[in-house]
């Protein structure tokens, strides 16, 4: 056989696999913009409903606290300046009123300068005044709305003993004679008026909770003493516990309640109710 043979039988090298790592990638993260400045007409309003036929607000002898800067700046209006930042002033300022007439002041797009002002840096804006904004405004009733709506729904699907207990806050012993619908009526009331304040109360477990002592203590289950420091129990007049000092009897008798001792209680008032 000849060298030439033998060259070609020859196996051949293995070459080594080489596994490639996968690049991973970097997704940058969007940065974070500030809201741009919108050029448009602007409509500012005196708090709490005041409408005084004319009010004016400090135009001048006023200071905004500058974080870039790190230091308080004063603010002053003018009618011939770019800035309302005393400090960029160029030449002589002419002073300006800000006057609200009936409540209102109406800024039109090309007055710039007092918008800024009053928007941004004034440091009685959201105190004395704000800037009217349909659009929050909306938003703002549309919350109330689906709030009422929420409060409504869970006051039609309430059982009769947490209406009652409900009910109980602004009627107070009253509600214990009522009807079914004349609680049912008032809780409605409530719901509407203030859902906030009726979507508290139907998660709070201490509002049933007070309602069952009370029950109680009318259909003579237990007794408060005429001290309103101790309840104790009706038929035998074995003390039940003691009033903390400072608190509110029935409040106390929820938070006991809660305790070991004071769930078996419970559920030996609530059989009898």
């Amino acid at each position: 056989m000849t060298q030439k043979t033998k060259a070609e039988k020859a196996p051949k090298p293995i070459k080594e696999a080489v596994v490639e790592k996968p690049v991973e990638k970097v997704v940058e993260q969007p940065k974070e913009t500030k809201p741009s400045w919108v050029v448009k007409d602007r409509v500012y309003s005196l708090k709490d409903g005041l409408a005084p036929l004319t009010y004016t607000v400090k135009s001048s002898n006023i200071f905004y606290f500058d974080e870039e800067k790190g230091y308080e700046r004063e603010l002053k209006y003018t009618t011939n300046q770019k800035t309302p930042f005393v400090d960029e002033f160029k030449g002589v300022a002419k002073l300006e009123h800000i006057t609200f007439e009936d409540g209102t002041l109406t800024v039109p797009k090309r007055k710039q300068t007092l918008q800024k002002l009053l928007s941004l840096y004034h440091p009685q804006r959201n105190s004395l005044f704000f800037e009217f904004d349909p659009e929050t405004q909306a938003e703002d009733e549309l919350d109330m709305m689906e709030l009422e709506i929420e409060a409504l729904n869970a006051a039609m699907s309430m059982e009769i003993d947490q209406i009652e207990a409900i009910v109980r806050t602004e009627a107070g012993n009253k509600a214990s004679r009522m009807t079914s619908k004349e609680l049912r009526r008032d809780l409605i009331n409530i719901a509407k008026r203030d859902p906030i304040l009726f979507l508290e109360l139907a998660n709070d477990d201490n509002v049933h909770l007070r309602n069952i002592g009370i029950r109680a203590t009318e259909m003579g289950i237990i007794k408060l003493s005429g001290d309103n420091r101790t309840f104790s129990y009706g038929n035998t007049g074995r003390k039940l516990m003691t009033v903390p000092f400072d608190e509110h009897p029935y409040s106390a008798l929820a938070a006991y309640f809660k305790t070991d001792e004071g769930m078996e209680v419970l559920s030996a008032i609530e059989k009898r109710l």
